[in-house]
């Protein structure tokens, strides 16, 4: 498929009243409103196993989530199917949702997760850090970029950047070819 013809799937989730975790919601919200076309933007608390027939209605999707480590701003990486799910899960991993829309609806959607750092986590009350809000415009920034032109870090062999990108602790991510450095 050209990548003039994806459609994109953009789900931002956490709880926007634990302060930085908000930080995915925050970047939907701003992307809504300007998202091109054959882009779909979803915000929530957390991922579901609902949220696997939007991903398979898609030709890629990213999973927006705040990072409590990793590199600043963010970091940028595929996520592949993970692992079956068991009966009592509520929430599901990025890997998770692509099982699910692997097996249920034998989607091959091209997945990724951008993890924007955040510093703030443990008292309760809406409003992201300064220090947040800056990693946010970077990460949406960048996000723009890659939705404008549906070209994802794979897509361009020797694409480098200033910003940091590797995989980090989530379960069936690996770190995306021509990543940053």
């Amino acid at each position: 498929m050209l990548p003039s013809e994806r459609k994109v799937l953009v789900i931002g989730y956490g709880n926007p009243g634990r302060q930085d975790d908000g930080l995915g919601p925050a970047l939907a919200a701003a992307l809504e409103a300007e998202a091109p076309p054959h882009v779909t933007v979803e915000a929530d608390y957390q991922l579901t196993v609902e949220d696997a027939a939007a991903v398979a209605a898609h030709d890629a999707v990213v999973f927006v989530d705040a990072a409590v480590s990793g590199p600043e701003p963010f970091a940028f990486h595929t996520v592949t199917p993970g692992e079956p799910l068991s009966f009592s899960t509520h929430s599901v991993s990025p890997a998770g949702v692509m099982a699910l829309a692997r097996e249920c609806f034998q989607a091959g959607t091209a997945g990724y997760v951008l993890a924007i750092r955040g510093y703030e986590f443990n008292e309760f009350g809406e409003g992201l850090s300064p220090r947040a809000q800056a990693n946010l415009a970077a990460a949406l920034e960048f996000l723009r970029t890659i939705l404008r032109e549906r070209v994802f870090p794979e897509d361009v062999p020797h694409l480098t950047s200033g910003l940091a990108c590797s995989a980090h602790a989530v379960p069936g991510a690996t770190t995306a070819k021509g990543a940053f450095e």
